[in-house]
């Protein structure tokens, strides 16, 4: 492998659609080797195909990340063929809107099994081996709608706090053994997921810009990724406000007509 690939082998999950994907394929344009992860067998297979003329390869690996006898199984079969991972792109989760009138607990527990547990469950596997080896990055992928609450978003932008949180203390405590941890705060970008949303998204970023400033970020030192940026710049100020200021502004900017 060239000493110029940047991450010689890459694993991602909720690589089948969306950021996950376009990033998988931007990073084998790179060179990358990157073991690719989603339930989805058809999507991956078709990913791989995508990505047969580029520098790097695409191999997939299916994998649930509700189960963790599936992470067992898929991390043993990446680092059997392709080593320990350099980077591990943890991006596998889902979003599903909650109408505040209806809300169920299924929902909650949906989503907190998908993107909090599954990224959990993921980091469990993967990070004693780059313990071992002293050197490793970690992205994982959250949401600005985790920095302060969004309408629809009671369950999603919880479970999207909760990995901020998470990744702000991993980066202190796996820094001292050499690995790298990001955050990874997209704001509203053009995907499967955010098609569900009813009401106004500011700054609707297409997906192929998204993972341009996500691949240039990883390449970075910097803890938090964030795009685009006048949107998300726009929410950190916002997280500053009070509540009797924030809370109706946001009402008023997303409220559906």
């Amino acid at each position: 492998m060239a000493e110029s690939v940047p991450f010689p082998v890459t694993w991602i999950t909720g690589a089948s659609t969306g950021i996950g994907r376009a990033l998988a394929l931007r990073l084998a344009a790179e060179g990358c080797t990157v073991a690719a992860s989603a339930r989805s067998v058809a999507e991956l297979d078709s990913l791989a195909q995508e990505a047969s003329p580029l520098p790097g390869r695409i191999v997939a690996v299916p994998l649930d990340v509700t189960d963790p006898a599936d992470i067992e199984q898929a991390y043993a079969r990446i680092t059997g063929e392709l080593g320990v991972p350099d980077l591990c792109v943890l991006n596998a989760g889902t979003y599903i809107p909650v109408n505040a009138k209806r809300l169920k607990a299924a929902d909650f527990e949906t989503q907190f099994n998908l993107n909090v547990m599954g990224t959990v469950r993921v980091l469990e596997a993967v990070i004693p081996g780059m313990v071992s080896r002293k050197s490793g990055r970690i992205a994982v992928v959250g949401s600005v709608s985790g920095y302060r609450g969004l309408r629809t978003a009671s369950a999603y932008g919880a479970t999207k706090a909760a990995l901020i949180n998470m990744c702000e203390a991993l980066r202190m405590e796996l820094g001292d053994h050499g690995i790298a941890v990001q955050i990874v705060n997209p704001g509203f970008i053009k995907t499967p997921l955010t098609d569900k949303n009813t009401f106004p998204m500011p700054f609707l970023m297409p997906v192929d810009k998204a993972v341009e400033q996500f691949y240039r970020g990883l390449l970075t030192s910097r803890f938090e990724i964030t795009f685009p940026k006048r949107f998300t710049w726009m929410l950190k100020t916002l997280r500053l406000l009070p509540y009797a200021i924030y809370l109706p502004l946001m009402n008023r900017t997303t409220k559906a007509d």
